[in-house]
């Protein structure tokens, strides 16, 4: 069992970005359909990017998009095991773990992805011109990332 603050850190990094790497993958069918503008997160990051790294306007720079993606959802796989430790919440079964990793996955959509997105992108989640079929990819992404991110802690926690 994790107990101290070194393991719920580096159980929670190494969770974080294995899940940020299969949210990754599970978002390329959406980046071959749609583009860019398709995977929030990426559009996301490469408006970031422009902006933090002065990168071109014109030019995709996947580099800078994934190292965003990974340093997000690191922290965020840091912050997962620390927010269940803070709260007292322990695993009670394997079952309602995964499900408030889903949940977590669902949260950080919500506070992370909906009220910012277009502020960022200048793109509207829910009436966007590729439709709603990119928010619900998203939102899978992000529902997959909980997932994984519960299922690597289950493991490395055994």
């Amino acid at each position: 069992m994790i107990v101290t603050l070194a393991e719920i850190i580096f159980s929670g990094l190494f969770s974080g970005i294995v899940a940020t790497a299969i949210m990754t993958i599970s978002e390329i069918p959406s980046w071959r359909k749609w583009g860019l503008l398709g995977v929030f997160e990426w559009h996301e990051n490469q408006v970031l990017s422009i902006r933090l790294f002065r990168i071109p306007r014109n030019k995709l720079n996947f580099k800078y998009i994934f190292f965003l993606h990974i340093v997000n959802g690191s922290l965020a796989g840091i912050a997962y095991p620390l927010i269940l430790s803070i709260l007292e919440i322990s695993i009670v079964s394997d079952h309602v773990y995964v499900l408030i990793s889903l949940v977590y996955g669902f949260a950080l959509w919500m506070i992370t992805l909906v009220p910012i997105h277009k502020p960022i992108t200048g793109y509207p989640l829910w009436n966007h011109h590729l439709g709603h079929l990119p928010s619900i990819a998203s939102l899978t992404g992000h529902l997959i990332y909980g997932l994984v991110l519960g299922i690597v802690i289950i493991i490395m926690i055994k």
